[in-house]
């Protein structure tokens, strides 16, 4: 067996790709100016080699074939269940990577993700020649779906991104953030809402599933409404499959920190939040995108639903929570943040976990008053950044 093989991969990939294949194409990001971004600061951009990466693709096949040996050694057939699974993660001959593909055909996803923040950088004839080296080597491989940012898309022509949607990527996440130039420009984003527009407009025209995020929040106390209404027009203009809301924090260790310490840039609150996505969701018009907010960052998980049927029941969701009373709202907001609740129907669900957050609370605002709870709401939210 080849337990000692490896192969490697980057730092983060989208929540929704939790249980895909990891495989890292490029190292870091291109851009990495942005200043409410904490990964890859201090870190080089550089481009891998074709040939590194089709070894870790062919490594990749090595691993698979040896765990489903494995399993018919353990006389599973083949089949990667609990014990074949147990038995990988238990065991100190496996590394890392065993286990992460062990995972990767446990959960029988056929999900692939490609590292990292910007494949569409790479030259279109040596992407082409990864994704069908990849597609013929794994077979198993369903999806694939890669990070990119629109002021790359934008220099590929419809035809490229057809033929590499054609050799095997199937999806393509890209980070909108907003569609306001002017916070764009203060954010550092280093593309305008032209380009965003283009760019999205290529990547559907080429026949490939496009994910835009979104990030209420970044438009701060003063640019709030602007951000709102300037990113809706903007995606009404693209028809992405895909809209993920990515709700700003700011945690020490990011460029922006700098400003909000001075006073240059001012937090919304969740509540301002709250409103800020009630004016988004509204706006959003003449699409049919789906619209999820899957990750434990954003306040109101429910917000999320297929337009254009789904928008009243997400602005029923807003609404609900708006018209909490603030103890009810400041419950919530502990429990969301730790974790606890997934929905404000939570609320009432458990009544022993609703009594102790409300104790927490007690117990903070007796040692700090309200600026305690706050405090430590910010330091729950801002560990999962």
């Amino acid at each position: 067996m080849r337990r000692s093989t490896n192969f490697e991969q980057g730092p983060i990939r989208p929540p929704n790709e939790a249980q895909s294949l990891l495989l890292r194409v490029t190292r870091n990001c291109p851009w990495n100016q942005c200043l409410f971004c904490p990964v890859y600061k201090n870190q080089k951009f550089s481009l891998r080699s074709v040939e590194e990466i089709k070894q870790d693709i062919q490594t990749v096949r090595d691993i698979v074939d040896d765990i489903k040996a494995v399993s018919w050694k353990l006389g599973f057939s083949g089949r990667i269940n609990n014990e074949v699974v147990s038995h990988i993660f238990s065991s100190p001959d496996y590394s890392s990577v065993y286990r992460s593909v062990a995972g990767w055909l446990y959960y029988g996803t056929g999900a692939c993700f490609l590292q990292d923040a910007d494949n569409l950088v790479m030259k279109t004839d040596d992407l082409v020649s990864i994704l069908k080296f990849l597609r013929e080597k794994l077979p198993e491989v369903t999806r694939v779906t890669t990070y990119s940012r629109s002021r790359t898309i934008v220099r590929k022509s419809v035809e490229s991104l057809k033929r590499i949607k054609d050799a095997g990527l199937d999806r393509v996440h890209v980070g909108l953030e907003s569609g306001y130039d002017p916070i764009l420009k203060f954010m550092k984003k280093g593309v305008t809402a032209a380009q965003h527009i283009e760019a999205g407009q290529k990547v559907v025209q080429a026949g490939l599933e496009l994910s835009e995020y979104v990030m209420p929040g970044l438009g701060g106390q003063d640019l709030w409404k602007e951000h709102a209404l300037a990113s809706a027009k903007v995606l009404n203009k693209i028809n992405p499959h895909f809209i993920r809301l990515r709700s700003l924090r700011v945690p020490d260790r990011v460029p922006l920190f700098e400003k909000l310490q001075s006073g240059e840039f001012k937090m919304q609150t969740d509540d301002m939040l709250a409103e800020e996505i009630r004016l988004f969701i509204e706006t959003l018009d003449g699409i049919t995108s789906t619209v999820t907010s899957d990750h434990i960052m954003n306040l109101l998980e429910e917000v999320s639903g297929r337009l254009p049927e789904g928008k009243e029941k997400m602005l029923a969701v807003i609404k609900k929570y708006q018209e909490l009373p603030d103890s009810e709202r400041l419950i919530y907001r502990v429990g969301r943040r730790g974790g606890v609740y997934r929905s404000i129907s939570d609320l009432e669900a458990d009544p022993v976990t609703y009594e102790k957050i409300k104790d927490l609370i007690k117990d903070l605002e007796a040692r700090g008053g309200r600026e305690q709870v706050e405090k430590f709401i910010t330091e729950m939210v801002d560990q999962y950044v």
